[in-house]
């Protein structure tokens, strides 16, 4: 089964879904639990039917839908399928898959040597290491990976990167910087925007635009 990249999911043209790394998600606002759980439950029935599972959240009010194929570690044509099929189901139900509200969490650490402390944290944190990132077989903890970066003292060793729908950005730009940050350096957008808190603190906005492989 072949992985398919960003480029590749978006010209499916999966209304209300979004390619972020090695998984395609939703967000499916339900307004009340109980909708929430017939959601899950027909959902659940075409998963079995195709013999292909999501990773489903509940919560009031709404339901989390993450697809991925875990055998090639990224997205695949049956997720495709079962996207579609998903919201077909979500259309039955008078709901609507959207790609607003989603994002993932990942964390980065610059250091010269991640070999030397990639170890460290996949013990405190309880993960395999998997190519060089700390990656939680259960989704519950974000990703965890290395950047590379000089010995000089003073940088900022940690830093979020957080991936969103491409037309989620910029409005997510324009309230940062209403809130007192700048935006440091758009030289690789549209993959990614390094922006800083008042105090200097950095993190990025990440998209699967402009990349070169599949994630």
């Amino acid at each position: 089964m072949t992985k398919l990249d960003g480029r590749q999911v978006a010209a499916e043209k999966l209304d209300g879904w979004v390619y972020v790394p090695a998984g395609l998600q939703t967000c499916i606002e339900t307004k009340n639990f109980a909708t929430g759980l017939a959601l899950v439950n027909a959902i659940g029935e075409v998963a079995e039917q195709m013999d292909h599972h999501p990773d489903l959240t509940l919560r009031y009010p709404a339901v989390d839908v993450r697809l991925s194929s875990h055998d090639v570690g990224g997205v695949t044509s049956r997720d495709v399928r079962l996207a579609r099929a998903i919201s077909s189901v979500a259309s039955g139900l008078g709901l609507r898959p959207s790609s607003g509200p989603v994002s993932r969490l990942e964390w980065s650490l610059d250091s010269p040597d991640a070999a030397a402390v990639s170890p460290f944290w996949a013990a405190v944190f309880g993960v395999p290491t998997d190519d060089g990132e700390l990656i939680d077989p259960s989704d519950r903890l974000p990703v965890v990976w290395f950047q590379r970066s000089g010995n000089e003292q003073g940088r900022q060793r940690w830093h979020p990167d957080l991936w969103l729908d491409p037309a989620q950005v910029q409005p997510r730009i324009d309230a940062a910087l209403a809130a007192g940050g700048t935006l440091v350096s758009d030289a690789d957008a549209p993959a990614f925007w390094v922006l800083a808190d008042p105090e200097g603190n950095r993190m990025c906005l990440c998209t699967w635009q402009d990349r070169d492989s599949p994630n």
